[in-house]
């Protein structure tokens, strides 16, 4: 084995845990009585048959597959960066709702004085060690201990990427965070207190106790799957969250892959949706990471179906966790935008660290049933 088959062999195994894809053997069973995605063998997708593919799978299509992978570094100065601008994020406008991208999936969503963090990673790499593995390639917008007080932490799922060590030790007990299903024992491991997480499934609602009249949140479903490790797929949920924060509504849609009845259901049960924030990136190959990982184009099909006002990408810039080029989702996102014909505001890419604030509008209904 060369040099260069074997760093690309070490890269492998370590990103494994973020982008390798495993189904469940023929034993898995539903649970009676229990909702339709709670199988004898943890969590399942719905709508989709999970493909049978395994972390061998992934390796293969890594090492021998004929898609160009970008050389990410290289490259990284193409993202458009400035620093977190922490006077506005600590000083924010009481009436209007404010967001911040720090990179990834991680947002500070502000309003009407509540401090909301997604996914929040705060590590150098996404993975299980500070030595190897997926490493950011576009730097830290922020000290992160210079942030403000933060009130709740959403978290999507347990992937290295969205769920981080670094960033729950920093932030520490004083947010409440909302997890999906089998994620809390993690949280307790880390030294958080039991009554500073609480676990959701689909279609639950926080506890009104914890969090007063200020805020609701809702745990909906996304399409995708959970892992730490090698031996535990699906054994914890996956989600995206509704947000209410007093007059406004946000959807952080996690990480997801796309079907044509999910998202639908999800824009008929909750309604349109004042901001939702979408992965854009981390898509290519596509004969891998369909299932799992939108595209730009499925992005705004999601923005469509929930009833979006306004969207902001996510999932892209920070992290060389697949093959396309660090600027690809931006380029493609505009293409599939100027093709459905959604203003420039309408699906939004952020610099990285960039805030903005929202004058929200209802969302364009187009067809027979526009006025």
């Amino acid at each position: 084995m060369n040099k260069v088959t074997a760093r690309k062999s070490v890269i492998v195994l370590l990103a494994m845990a973020l982008v390798a894809s495993c189904s469940f053997t023929p034993t898995e069973q539903a649970l009676d009585g229990a909702p339709e995605h709670h199988t004898t063998r943890g969590f399942k997708n719905l709508y989709i048959e999970d493909p049978s593919k395994t972390f061998f799978s992934f390796l293969w299509m890594r090492m021998f597959g004929d898609e160009p992978w970008a050389d990410h570094e290289k490259t990284a100065s193409q993202v458009p960066f400035q620093m977190l601008e922490l006077d506005r994020v600590e000083n924010p406008s009481a009436d209007k709702m404010q967001v911040s991208w720090l990179g990834h999936s991680t947002f500070l969503v502000q309003y009407q004085g509540i401090n909301l963090l997604t996914d929040p990673i705060f590590s150098n790499r996404a993975a299980p060690t500070s030595w190897a593995g997926p490493k950011r390639y576009t730097p830290h917008v922020v000290d992160y201990s210079l942030l403000p007080p933060i009130d709740y932490v959403v978290i999507s799922h347990n992937h290295y990427d969205h769920l981080d060590d670094t960033a729950v030790k920093l932030l520490g007990n004083r947010p409440l965070y909302l997890v999906p299903l089998g994620v809390a024992d993690w949280f307790l491991d880390q030294g958080i207190k039991a009554d500073r997480v609480q676990e959701l499934d689909w279609w639950q609602t926080v506890d009104p106790a914890l969090t007063g009249e200020a805020i609701r949140v809702e745990a909906q479903p996304s399409q995708h799957w959970s892992a730490r490790g090698l031996f535990d797929r699906r054994e914890t949920l996956w989600a995206s969250w509704r947000v209410q924060m007093g007059d406004r509504s946000l959807w952080f849609a996690g990480d997801t892959g796309y079907n044509p009845i999910l998202f639908k259901e999800i824009g008929r049960k909750s309604g349109p949706v004042d901001l939702a924030l979408i992965p854009i990136g981390a898509y290519d190959p596509r004969s891998f990471m369909q299932t799992y990982h939108v595209d730009p184009d499925e992005a705004v099909m999601i923005h469509q179906d929930i009833g979006a006002a306004r969207s902001i990408g996510m999932h892209w810039g920070t992290f060389p966790l697949t093959a396309e080029e660090p600027m690809d989702p931006v380029r493609r996102l505009a293409a599939a935008k100027l093709r459905e014909g959604l203003g420039m505001m309408e699906f939004q890419a952020l610099d990285l660290g960039q805030t903005i604030e929202l004058a929200v509008t209802p969302p364009i209904v187009s067809g027979p049933d526009a006025p």
